[in-house]
């Protein structure tokens, strides 16, 4: 029955419960720290912001964090936040100094937020400020001021937080050492001269992303990185002999996941200064193919999609970033004509296969009629990435190793944001092979298909690609094939986030009206010993077909647990695949042999 809805119903919430009850919109997703883009490692990035905010502004060249049983230590020699406001600082929300161009001009941080939401969010908050030798300090826990203090010391200036997120929000959760040092190495890349100090190792660079790209781009280069660092864009960018395109992007320092408008104004900059420089008509899809770039924009007022600023939304600056990119690419192009020589051949490469590939297409599609409208076995959902925003940032597709397994997942899923794609066995091992193979198997090209991703990974239709596999050899060995055939073809999937792996339960334990799920030997243990040894009944999931919709809900929905497939540095894909699924290698070999455990030692 619906209640009654009056004035009784009006309910005003100041911001720490504002921001409690309705975190996603301060931090984006919760998560357990098992995916980089987690609200814990968000928080991490809210506080590191306001310090490399000082270093931009020219104070203070070392920040220090260390992470230690789930507490965040930050300290900066910055300014240090002005003593008397140091509360309304980390409390009042819409209280900064961003708001004064004079201050700050091209800062991370924009709306006074960042801060007041780390600390309204931890069990345990603690900030203290150094000016001119004398400091004051505060604790908070959920927000509130629990003690402060004031007084001298011979401490440099700057700004010191420690936190712990809270686990009421968060649940139970972890930091990933691995992820925190991905944000270390951007931080570095971004602001030449800084030095960031994780745990005993420092992060520092000297060329910023010319840094970057040396490091993920070590192997199959066409030709050695073209920079250009400018008062306003900084860039570098090259081709390899690889498919697809990826590029590292930013904005006042902040990672920019789902690109926007800036990378939009790269690839047109780019794609009118080689033409411009060859005097040919080259398409933009054939510039891109195999090109790595990263790139880096100031805009002094900045407009993200949302608090997390994954993706920017200025519209107005797109022409003339277009024209200023396109302008000094054209100037490298001119001093390096070596370099422009190969750019060009490989542009002519593309061009020529992407015309091959054309005739490919047709021939399939004339051959499977309509699949653009009923994708074979798809069990599509309503709501589409980029196509129905807010909706879409939910979206997901299930990739699942058969029939049986798709249909629990079929039956529980919620249509809306839930799509499933049945695999028919295992799928093609595409390592090595030639595009236009890949377009000849029904598997791959309907998988292609489904995702729309084609020509390229800009019409994704899902957020987030999910592989549900059995928990066993052939459900691992499928894993590998598609992630091979997404870094092969795909890598930005990969680089931008969207690619994960579904966890399962392995165990049910149930005793009398209770069960209870388990993901792993050690899980199942702990719960016995929790629970009494009469009556307990533990039954083993040999595989998803044979969890019923009526369970299955819950672990594709709230409790849902995801692996995200992560890349550590580009230059590791081309090895770890040739070494894993390229042919028989003799150190593959020798490596199954040093490592295969005998029967006896399984026992």
């Amino acid at each position: 029955m619906t209640k009654k809805y009056d004035e009784q119903s009006i309910q005003t919430l100041d911001a720490l419960h504002h921001i409690r009850l309705r975190t996603g919109m301060y931090i984006g997703r919760l998560g357990d720290g098992s995916s980089p883009e987690d609200g814990i490692y968000i928080l991490v990035k809210e506080v590191i912001d306001n310090s490399v905010d000082e270093f931009i502004m020219g104070y203070g060249r070392e920040i220090t964090v260390r992470c230690e049983a789930n507490k965040v230590m930050i300290r900066d020699h910055g300014r240090g936040i002005p003593l008397g406001k140091l509360l309304d600082c980390v409390s009042q929300i819409n209280t900064g100094a961003k708001y004064n161009d004079d201050v700050f001009q091209f800062s991370v941080g924009l709306n006074g937020v960042g801060l007041k939401a780390v600390n309204a969010l931890s069990e345990y908050f603690l900030v203290k400020t150094v000016r001119n030798r004398s400091y004051r300090s505060a604790q908070f826990s959920k927000g509130l001021l629990q003690t402060e203090e004031m007084g001298k010391t011979k401490e440099p200036d700057g700004t010191y937080v420690e936190f712990i997120p809270d686990g009421e929000i968060f649940g139970s959760y972890q930091f990933i050492d691995e992820f925190l040092i991905r944000r270390m190495q951007y931080y570095a890349f971004l602001n030449s001269g800084l030095t960031i100090s994780f745990q005993d190792q420092k992060f520092m660079s000297q060329k910023g992303l010319l840094d970057l790209l040396e490091q993920e781009v070590q192997q199959e280069r066409i030709y050695d990185p073209l920079y250009v660092k400018g008062e306003r864009c900084e860039f570098a960018f090259l081709h390899t002999s690889h498919y697809g395109e990826s590029i590292f992007s930013f904005v006042n320092g902040q990672h920019t996941s789902d690109g926007g408008t800036h990378v939009l104004a790269f690839r047109e900059g780019l794609t009118k200064a080689i033409n411009e420089y060859s005097k040919k008509t080259f398409q933009g899809v054939d510039v891109r193919e195999g090109l790595i770039g990263a790139l880096l924009v100031k805009v002094k007022d900045p407009v993200f999609e949302s608090q997390t600023k994954n993706k920017l939304g200025n519209s107005d600056i797109r022409s003339t970033f277009v024209g200023e990119i396109k302008d000094y690419i054209v100037d490298l192009l001119h001093k390096n004509p070596e370099t422009a020589k190969a750019m060009i051949e490989r542009i002519q490469l593309n061009e020529k296969v992407r015309k091959e590939l054309q005739s490919v297409r047709r021939e399939i599609k004339e051959k499977h009629k309509k699949i653009s409208l009923k994708i074979p076995k798809l069990r599509d959902s309503k709501y589409h990435y980029h196509e129905d925003l807010p909706e879409g940032e939910d979206s997901m597709i299930f990739l699942t190793e058969g029939d049986s397994a798709s249909a629990s997942i079929v039956a529980s899923r919620d249509p809306l944001r839930q799509a499933v794609f049945p695999l028919r066995g295992k799928p093609l091992n595409v390592f090595g092979m030639r595009m236009d193979q890949l377009y000849k198997n029904e598997e791959m090209f309907h998988i292609m298909s489904a995702l729309n991703i084609e020509h390229g990974i800009e019409g994704l239709r899902y957020n987030k690609v999910i592989i549900a596999t059995d928990a066993d050899v052939d459900g691992m060995h499928i894993r590998n094939l598609l992630i091979t055939f997404f870094l092969t073809y795909f890598e930005g999937l990969v680089v931008n986030e969207h690619l994960y792996l579904l966890e399962t339960p392995l165990f049910k334990i149930r005793r009398r009206d209770q069960s209870y799920y388990c993901y792993s030997e050690k899980e199942k243990e702990e719960q016995l010993q929790k629970l009494p040894r009469d009556g307990v009944e533990i039954t083993r999931f040999k595989g998803l077909g044979e969890i019923s919709p009526h369970e299955f809900k819950p672990f594709i929905s709230n409790k849902m647990r995801l692996i995200p497939v992560t890349i550590h540095q580009l230059a590791d894909v081309r090895p770890t695949l040739e070494f894993y699924m390229g042919k028989n290698t003799p150190s593959r070999k020798q490596f199954i042999i040093e490592n295969l455990l005998h029967e006896e030692v399984l026992q």
